[in-house]
C-alpha cells in the first residue's frame, strides 16, 4: 500500500479521533469533519495529547498533525477520498444518512467503510447506489491503541474493495481480519460476550461474585490469551480432550437467547457500572479512574512491545 493516500474519516469523537491519528501515523493524508463544531475544534488537540501518551517526540507530532485537515463539511472531506471511514454514534438513521451525503460527493472508486461495534453492515449500507465498494471496518476502542479491525463484508462487497482495505490497515500496523458474512456481533464480539454472558450466568445462579469470575479470568487463560487463541489451544491440548470436555459441561452454560433478568435488574435499578457508581460491584471514582489508567498503560505497553 502506497503513503500519502487520501483518506477521510467522518467522525471526530473517541473512536474518530483514533482512527484519524492512526492513519496519519502511517503516512496517510487525512481529512476529518464532525457535524458538532466543538468536536472539530478539539480534536487536534486531542490527537497531539494522544500521540504524546505514545511518546512521540512533538517534532514527531507536528509532522503527523500536519497529514490531517480539518473540514466543515462531508463534502470537503470526502470529495478527493480513496478511502472513507464513517464514525458516526450507532444509530441507523444517522449513518444512513450520512453515507447518502459521502456518496453524492466522493468519487465513484472510493472505498466506503463504516465503524460500528454491533450494527448490521447490510442495513447501513443497503441504500447506496454502488454497494461493491462499501463495508465495515469494526475498529475497537481505543482505535489507535488495539490492534484489530475487523473488515466486514456484505453480499455486495467486492473482494477488491476488501483486499485494498486488508492492504491499507496492515500498511498502518494493525492486525486485519477478514469477516466474510455480515453477522450480528461479527467476530470479536460474539467470542466476547458469550464469555459475558456465561460470567453474569455464573453470579446471577450465585455460584460466585463478580470479583471471582474477573479473578479467575485474569488470574489463569486470561494470561494466555494474547498469544495463544482458543483453537489453538484445542489443538494444543488434542481436539480429543477438547471433546472430553465439552460433552461434560457444554451442556450445562448458560444458552439463553435474550440478555440477563439479572443484568436487566442493574439496567432498571439505575446501576449502570462505573458511570453511577455501583454495577455487579460498587466503585468509587477514584477505583473507576484507577482502572482506567491500568487498562491505558498496559495497551500502550503493549503498542510498544509489538512496535519493537
Amino acid at each position: 500500500m502506497r503513503k500519502n493516500c487520501q483518506t477521510a474519516v467522518i467522525g471526530a469523537g473517541l473512536m474518530g479521533h483514533g482512527i484519524a491519528l492512526t492513519l496519519a501515523r502511517a503516512g496517510q493524508y487525512v481529512r476529518i469533519t464532525d457535524p458538532v463544531e466543538n468536536a472539530r475544534a478539539s480534536v487536534a488537540k486531542r490527537i497531539a495529547d494522544s500521540l504524546a501518551a505514545l511518546s512521540e517526540q512533538p517534532e514527531r507530532i507536528a509532522k503527523i498533525l500536519k497529514k490531517i485537515e480539518i473540514t466543515n463539511s462531508i463534502e470537503a472531506a470526502v470529495t478527493a477520498a480513496e478511502f472513507v471511514f464513517e464514525a458516526a454514534p450507532e444509530k441507523l438513521a444517522l449513518k444512513q444518512s450520512v453515507f447518502a451525503e459521502i456518496e453524492a460527493y466522493a468519487p465513484e472508486d472510493c472505498v466506503l467503510a463504516s465503524n460500528t461495534s454491533v450494527m448490521p453492515i447490510t442495513q447501513i449500507m443497503q441504500n447506496l447506489r454502488l454497494r461493491s465498494r462499501a463495508l465495515g471496518t469494526h475498529w475497537w476502542n481505543p482505535a489507535h491503541l488495539i490492534p484489530l479491525v475487523e473488515v466486514v463484508s456484505t453480499e455486495w462487497t467486492d473482494d477488491s474493495a476488501a483486499d485494498q482495505m486488508m492492504a491499507l490497515l496492515a500498511d498502518a500496523e494493525k492486525t486485519p481480519v477478514r469477516v466474510k458474512k455480515d453477522v450480528p456481533g461479527f467476530i470479536g464480539n460474539r467470542l466476547q460476550h458469550a464469555l459475558w454472558r456465561e460470567a453474569i450466568s455464573l453470579v446471577e445462579n450465585d455460584i460466585c461474585d463478580a470479583d471471582a469470575v474477573d479473578t479467575v479470568i485474569k488470574a489463569s487463560f486470561g494470561r494466555r490469551l494474547a498469544v495463544l487463541g482458543p483453537l489453538e489451544n484445542a489443538d494444543l491440548v488434542g481436539t480429543d480432550l477438547t471433546m472430553d470436555i465439552h460433552e461434560n459441561v457444554l451442556f450445562d452454560l448458560e444458552n439463553r437467547q435474550a440478555p440477563s433478568p439479572y443484568l436487566a435488574k442493574l439496567v432498571a435499578e439505575g446501576r449502570l457500572g462505573m458511570k453511577t457508581g455501583e454495577g455487579f460491584r460498587k466503585w468509587t471514582p477514584e477505583e473507576a479512574e484507577h482502572l482506567r489508567g491500568r487498562v491505558s498503560r498496559h495497551l500502550q505497553r503493549l503498542d510498544g512491545i509489538l512496535l519493537d
